[in-house]
């Protein structure tokens, strides 16, 4: 009898496991189709460019703020940091290269993300998951007015535009923020300190973090739009839907930031 419990429990556990990596990549295939929907959909008329600039508001004007303010203490921190563990092999020169390359090519596009995942996915679900349990996205069907064309493109595409803009404003207040804490605390010249970030800024730099900001964008708005369409259940379901909406697109970041990092420098 003892072993075919051991027996039934091992079976229980790897059907559990399955009934999880089933629903994961039909979650994953959803998505798909769901992206597909709103890019076929998004790219043919009738377009409205009023919500997009109105999009383009919500998720770059109002999310510097929280994101130059994340750019220039990051900034100052590392250098602070940077300076500190290069005292014990006596490479504090090295502090103004690594600010500018740590910056501009992973913490610079990672952090933005994060941030604007935090605030704009999250946002995005809770009045998508809100207009669908009260029924206004059918309402808005019925009317002949598509919600991927009126609701949901202009969210991801401004988001896959701001995020860009983004990223180079936050890289510039980041280097900013390592250039004050190294001139002003550390004791180094301003000028040597700017001759040599130039000199280890490249254009690669440049595009690594435009391309990742793009896909980040992209997963953001993705994931903010997909669960907020999806919601049911009411005020709980909108919840849930916003929870799950900033926790997937986190994951997509990191993930998506390591893959490309990996393509581009493996």
């Amino acid at each position: 009898m003892k072993g075919n419990s051991l027996i039934e429990a091992i079976i229980a556990l790897f059907a559990a496991i399955g009934r999880m990596a089933i629903e994961a990549m039909a979650t994953v295939g959803r998505a798909a189709i769901f992206a597909v929907n709103i890019l076929r959909r998004g790219l043919t008329p009738p377009y409205y460019p009023n919500k997009l600039f109105e999009q383009l508001g919500h998720i770059g004007w109002f999310s510097l703020p929280v994101v130059g303010l994340t750019a220039i203490f990051t900034g100052a921190a590392l250098a602070q940091q940077t300076f500190t563990a290069g005292s014990r092999f006596n490479a504090t020169s090295t502090v103004p290269a690594i600010v500018v390359i740590g910056i501009v090519r992973e913490l610079g596009p990672v952090l933005v993300g994060l941030m604007v995942a935090g605030r704009v996915s999250s946002a995005m679900a809770a009045e998508l998951g809100t207009m669908r349990v009260t029924e206004q996205l059918d309402a808005m069907t019925t009317l002949r007015t598509d919600p991927y064309r009126y609701l949901i493109a202009p969210r991801l595409f401004a988001s896959v535009i701001a995020l860009p803009l983004m990223v180079m404003i936050a890289n510039a207040i980041g280097i900013f923020g390592g250039y004050l804490i190294a001139v002003y605390k550390l004791g180094f010249n301003g000028v040597g300190y700017l001759k040599v970030t130039r000199e280890y800024l490249t254009a690669d730099d440049f595009v690594m973090a435009l391309v990742k900001a793009g896909v980040f964008g992209f997963f953001i708005a993705l994931m903010g739009c997909y669960h907020g369409f999806r919601a049911a259940g009411g005020a709980a379901g909108v919840g849930e839907g916003t929870r799950n909406a900033v926790v997937s697109a986190f994951i997509l970041i990191l993930l998506s930031n390591l893959i490309i990092t990996v393509m581009a420098f493996g």
